[in-house]
């Protein structure tokens, strides 16, 4: 069987920890009961903390673990969940976790996060000159953390080596599948799938994704063309009008925008302007005509093409999946 180490420490996302255990432990083992075959379990799974104590869960469940951390020389996989509580508080309070990761990736471990436990490896240093993903909605604190780091927050699930990174929510479960592949091939990650009645996604995590609500940078010349682009984002503009109001050359702003923010200006206003069109088709708005007006754009067809590159859905396959309807619209 697989080796697998399963990091648990105060203010972990339950159940992304208790769900990659439990898809793990029962790889082989549910679609065989199901169809009365003999098991065959994969996975040897421990669940570690350092010091081998219970943790307590951002959900306040207090969960025991099987052993310390220190015990585990050695592993096939090891697995980081989701910060769920402050992230800050996790780095500090897991330093001496870091260097145990490093010594099992130099080990021979595949590494794994799930969501902000990505901040973990690129904490240790194990994600430097990668790509990797984490939950969109801390990708501007997380580039601000780690520049070295090839964020690509629009992915679901990456992977660079021996390393795999899943994005936000419930991605641990096509994370889990992806392992139970890589390790035992795809018929057996197929059975598990069914088993457990998911619909491993191709999706891009930007279809779920948002403006990130807090801007983790002090350049307050960025931060106010950041408010003007957001009170005025209908306006039609260019990157010369822009960096006279922030009285900046335009060379200037392109260049601190993106250090600061990780895009360019116009790039981050057409990331605006698509978020106030992902809430308009949330709202049901059914005519793209009107609503590319509304945004910004006079043509329908580059408006939509632009939609489908942010967001991996055309306009009406947004509103078909997303919109609310009858009493939800009340």
């Amino acid at each position: 069987m697989f080796t697998v180490a399963v990091l648990a420490f105060d203010g972990v996302f339950a159940s992304a920890l208790t769900g990659v255990v439990d898809l793990l432990n029962l790889t082989g083992v549910t679609w065989n009961r199901i169809h009365g075959q003999p098991l065959s379990r994969q996975f040897k799974v421990h669940v570690v903390s350092r010091g081998g104590t219970p943790v307590r869960c951002t959900n306040g469940i207090r969960m025991a673990v099987d052993c310390s951390l220190e015990q585990i020389d050695q592993a096939d996989l090891v697995v980081v969940p989701t910060i769920g509580g402050q992230i800050e508080t996790v780095l500090s309070q897991e330093k001496d976790t870091l260097s145990w990761l490093r010594f099992l990736h130099q080990g021979g471990a595949d590494l794994a996060s799930n969501c902000t436990g990505a901040f973990l490896l690129a904490e240790a240093g194990l994600l430097d000159g990668k790509t990797a993903t984490t939950h969109w909605g801390f990708s501007q604190e997380f580039r601000h953390r780690y520049p070295q780091v090839n964020l690509t927050e629009r992915e679901l699930i990456t992977r660079h080596d021996n390393i795999f990174c899943a994005g936000g929510g419930t991605a641990w479960r096509d994370l889990t599948i992806l392992l139970v592949e890589r390790f035992c091939g795809a018929e057996m990650a197929r059975e598990l799938a069914r088993a457990f009645v998911i619909d491993v996604r191709n999706d891009l995590q930007s279809i779920y994704a948002g403006l990130p609500a807090h801007t983790y940078h002090q350049d307050d010349q960025v931060q106010a063309i950041q408010a003007w682009i957001h009170e005025h984002f209908k306006e039609n503009t260019s990157l010369g009008e822009l960096a006279e109001r922030a009285c900046l050359s335009p060379r200037q702003l392109q260049r601190r925008f993106t250090t600061t923010l990780g895009e360019p200006p116009l790039q981050y206003l057409q990331r605006v302007r698509i978020e106030a069109a992902r809430k308009m088709l949330e709202r049901g708005s059914n005519n793209l005509a009107k609503l590319a007006e509304r945004v910004g754009y006079q043509d329908v067809s580059s408006f939509s093409r632009l939609f489908k590159r942010h967001t991996g859905l055309s306009p009406s396959h947004y509103r078909q999946r997303f919109a609310r309807t009858g009493a939800l619209n009340d």
